[in-house]
């Protein structure tokens, strides 16, 4: 079987489910919407083409055979990079599938997403298993024989178990996307990582870093994905989700910690980003909570 025989599209459970796998082969432009963090982990193996990723503050050219490791609450976003056609495979993991799968391993195994670099690039005889794995997921994916589930959760497992052995040794690539400008757009990002809390305006952002607004607008989209404005305000929101989970505090003053200083477009924003109020949201939240 050669990947080009295959569906353009194959997948194994829901966003919902402890577990989520998604094959993917696009001939089309495709850049991943903006508004882009959640609170599981995804596993991302590019199968064939070029894509550019930005995860938490830096971008990287990611090349066939990469795995990318995006935490819990991790912005992230993957880029057109030359040609378009590319093929993936996506995998959603939880809590339920770190305790039932991996159990008391799960600290190796979820290294990889907290590693510095959030890139896994397999060389030699690791990178023919990493083949062969993702080989036996796609046709399990594909012919779905009985006990096919366990297959694919054994499989991502090994894979983990592959990529976490790798990333000990150093198979983790630097920032590959280095020159000047991305490297002051990556300045940028932990400036805004650091300081989402306080009043930020995009002219003194971009006299602080030596550079005129409108350059500084650009070459943060290139690198990014994302507009200043909207990396600003997913930040200070994922922030926001945090303290409405964890804490007491009033909405009011989640608001104002987090940067807004109208409650009323803090109240908007967050439910143009999380499709629900902050009220509904800490409702919905501490229920989930264990009491």
């Amino acid at each position: 079987m050669t990947k080009s025989s295959l569906p353009e599209r194959l997948e194994h459970g829901s966003l919902s489910d402890s577990f989520y796998i998604e094959y993917m082969r696009r001939t089309r432009p495709f850049t991943m919407d903006a508004h882009h963090f959640h609170s599981y982990f995804e596993l991302y193996c590019l199968l064939s083409g070029t894509r550019e990723y930005f995860v938490r503050d830096s971008t990287y050219a990611v090349e066939a055979g990469d795995l990318v490791f995006i935490g819990p609450n991790a912005l992230h976003r993957t880029l057109l990079a030359g040609d378009p056609a590319h093929e993936r495979i996506v995998v959603h993991i939880d809590g339920r599938y770190v305790r039932d799968v991996l159990g008391e391993h799960a600290e190796l195994l979820l290294g990889p997403f907290e590693a510095a670099a959030p890139i896994v690039r397999l060389r030699g005889e690791q990178r023919l298993r990493l083949d062969a794995l993702t080989s036996r997921m796609l046709e399990e994916l594909r012919t779905r024989p009985p006990g096919f589930e366990l297959a694919l959760k054994t499989a991502v497992a090994e894979l983990l178990l592959l990529s976490a052995r790798a990333v000990h040794a150093g198979h983790a690539p630097e920032a590959s996307l280095s020159s000047p400008m991305y490297r002051k757009m990556s300045e940028i990002v932990r400036y805004l990582n650091a300081n989402y809390g306080e009043p930020i305006k995009i002219g003194e952002l971009a006299e602080r870093f030596y550079i005129s607004p409108y350059h500084m607008s650009r070459s943060f989209k290139a690198a990014t994905g994302f507009t200043v404005i909207d990396y600003l305000n997913l930040t200070r929101v994922k922030e926001a989700q945090r303290l409405l989970r964890e804490s007491r505090l009033p909405i009011t003053e989640v608001a104002a910690r987090t940067g807004f200083d109208n409650f009323s477009h803090f109240g908007k924003t967050f439910k143009k980003i999380t499709r629900a109020s902050a009220r509904d949201y800490r409702k919905e939240h501490n229920a989930a909570s264990p009491q």
